[in-house]
């Protein structure tokens, strides 16, 4: 009795909604075939959008992009196909409403999936909402691309940057989330280091004010003039050279920043010969002998 008063007011509800052609309405996906999109409107017929009114998008699959149960956007193009159903189309509710969610893609820094559809001169071309957006050759990677042949088919993660509604105008970009994940990780390799580790490194470039260093795996750090000698020096290149093979004692690793020291690396050196010279003193058996041979000859017995 309950589920029957239920279906009665969704009927007595649906009776009172009034649509008109251009309205943009929204269902749910019943049936999907290669053909059309069936939708429940919650209304006394259902909607029918044609398989060429879905996307611009021309990798866009009916069969592999739709699913049952599937909230869908369109437009009322007629109220009557000609079979009772209500005629809709995604395409043109995709030019009202896509720019929208776009802006909103924007302002999230949202991480979209796509495939690239097409490669030209100056970038690629992937489908975001429906709407044709462009990659340029300095946004598909880290560094600027040269044949952007290899990206045709392929599936990048990229974040949305400019929209221009007047102009349908999308560009989008994968470096900017490539950077965030190459931070994250040279920031979890530089946070496993220990200070005080003592490493090998390659004197990489030289500034006035220090040497940077490379520690191999993407990582650099810098010891700082004050740090490279015992000796004042007025300039890294008076003891150093790129390309000098180095140990550095790694000092600290504030805020993903590697601080290195080659002048900790001599100062325990000279340390430790200095107490293994005391060692040898103490334990040399020539000198524990005098040492009891002094002893005895103090006591007379």
């Amino acid at each position: 009795m309950e589920e029957s008063m239920k279906d009665y007011e969704k009927e007595l509800e649906a009776s009172f909604r009034k649509i008109n052609e251009g309205d943009v309405i929204s269902g749910t996906v019943i049936d999907v075939n290669e053909e059309e999109v069936t939708l429940d409107l919650k209304y006394y017929t259902q909607g029918i959008i044609k398989a060429a009114e879905m996307s611009d998008d021309p990798g866009f699959s009916v069969l592999n992009d739709v699913r049952i149960g599937d909230v869908i956007e369109a437009t009322v193009v007629l109220m009557d196909d000609g079979q009772g159903n209500i005629l809709l189309s995604r395409r043109e509710a995709n030019a009202v409403l896509a720019w929208d969610k776009l802006a909103e893609y924007m302002e999230e820094k949202k991480n979209l999936n796509v495939k690239i559809s097409e490669t030209v001169n100056a970038g690629a071309v992937a489908y975001v909402e429906g709407i044709r957006g462009f990659i340029p050759a300095s946004q598909l990677a880290l560094s600027y691309v040269e044949d952007t042949n290899d990206y045709l088919g392929k599936k990048l993660t990229v974040r949305v940057t400019t929209i221009d509604r007047e102009k349908e105008k999308l560009i989008l970009s994968a470096k900017e989330i490539l950077k965030e994940q190459a931070k994250e990780e040279h920031d979890h390799k530089v946070a496993m280091i220990v200070p005080g580790t003592v490493l090998d490194g390659t004197v990489e470039s030289l500034q006035p004010y220090g040497a940077f260093i490379d520690l191999k795996d993407g990582l650099t750090g810098l010891v700082h003039i004050s740090q490279i000698c015992q000796k004042r020096i007025k300039k890294p290149s008076e003891v150093l050279k790129v390309g000098d093979q180095v140990k550095v004692k790694v000092l600290n690793t504030n805020e993903g920043k590697i601080s290195l020291s080659i002048k900790a690396v001599s100062e325990d050196q000279e340390a430790q010969e200095i107490e293994n010279t005391d060692t040898e003193s103490y334990s040399s058996g020539e000198s524990l002998g005098t040492s009891l041979g002094d002893l005895f000859a103090k006591l007379n017995l």
